[in-house]
């Protein structure tokens, strides 16, 4: 299955967001640290140009640890690029933030301008949950499902710092594939657009790979299945979850298997690391420069054939 998700106020957000980026000091992109790479949005490099940029990788108790060390090692090899990591109801960590901003911006008078910073991040990697701890106030809306902010506002925040909040946005292709995948599990692209089972599928697959011992210990196995679906047959025997003539409920397992990933009951996972994207990256690449040179050879042919007649 190949996600791609791009409603409309988000087209809209993007072009927003483009005409006020060269206004701007510095930026704030959250991001998912389970999923760092995915959950960043590579419009943002194209859009942000030189302006230092701020990687926070939110859902820090959600993640794998030694591979969140990765993550924040890999993204600052970046040029103007800073990335810290953060958890849910710690304000102080936050606040770090705003230091972090100050450091990064030495050139700047908040005697004379404020300090002008866009925060960034795709639907549901926690974005409003951190202004309003920044804020110490409801600022921005907050949900469980993503896409809640849909329009630009301006919050005033302590020493002269005016932050420019901004409608999560995803881009028009999720691409590698298993991005778009890994955002599905995660929850940043609507549950009514997917198919559940495929999904939980991927992740499935992933943790027998990955997380077998996790997986083993949180549904009672006594061995790791040979792949995702022999898991997820032994998911919904464990649970009873069964139709008629004792066929496991796929779907049943799907909704458990996504909800208890999101919920951190799992365990710490990360769903993937640098290596994994670089070489993901590195196929992707190959796999186009195949098919651009399969369509030169299909135009040569094309041509040479016109040319006979």
């Amino acid at each position: 299955m190949a996600i791609n998700w791009f409603p409309g106020h988000m087209h809209k957000a993007r072009k927003e967001i483009k005409k006020v980026m060269p206004q701007m000091d510095l930026i704030i992109e959250v991001v998912d640290a389970r999923l760092p790479f995915s959950s960043e949005n590579p419009l943002v490099p194209s859009l942000r140009g030189d302006t230092p940029l701020i990687k926070v990788l939110n859902k820090r108790d959600l993640a794998d640890p030694e591979i969140t060390e990765q993550w924040l090692e890999w993204l600052e090899q970046e040029r103007g690029v800073r990335a810290i990591t953060l958890t849910h109801n710690q304000r102080q960590e936050a606040l770090n933030i705003l230091k972090l901003a100050e450091e990064m911006t030495p050139d700047h008078d908040r005697q004379k301008s404020a300090l002008r910073v866009m925060i960034l991040g795709i639907p549901n990697v926690g974005k409003s949950t951190l202004i309003n701890t920044l804020a110490g106030r409801p600022a921005a809306k907050t949900g469980n499902e993503p896409a809640v902010t849909r329009a630009q506002q301006a919050i005033k925040l302590p020493d002269n710092v005016l932050l420019y909040d901004t409608p999560g946005f995803l881009w028009p292709k999720l691409s590698p594939e298993q991005c778009g995948y890994r955002l599905a599990v995660s929850g940043a692209i609507r549950s009514a657009v997917l198919d559940f089972e495929d999904v939980a599928m991927f992740e499935a697959d992933y943790l027998v790979d990955a997380y077998p011992e996790l997986a083993m210990s949180r549904y009672g196995l006594n061995e790791s299945p040979r792949d995702g679906l022999a898991l997820m047959d032994a998911i919904a025997a464990k649970r009873r979850f069964l139709g008629r003539g004792g066929v496991p409920d796929l779907h049943k397992v799907s909704e458990v298997l996504i909800n208890e990933f999101r919920a951190g009951t799992i365990g710490r996972i990360s769903l993937e690391t640098p290596a994994v994207v670089e070489k993901e990256l590195a196929e992707a690449r190959a796999l186009a420069e195949a098919e651009a040179a399969q369509k030169e050879a299909q135009e040569q042919e094309r041509k040479q054939k016109d040319r006979k007649r």
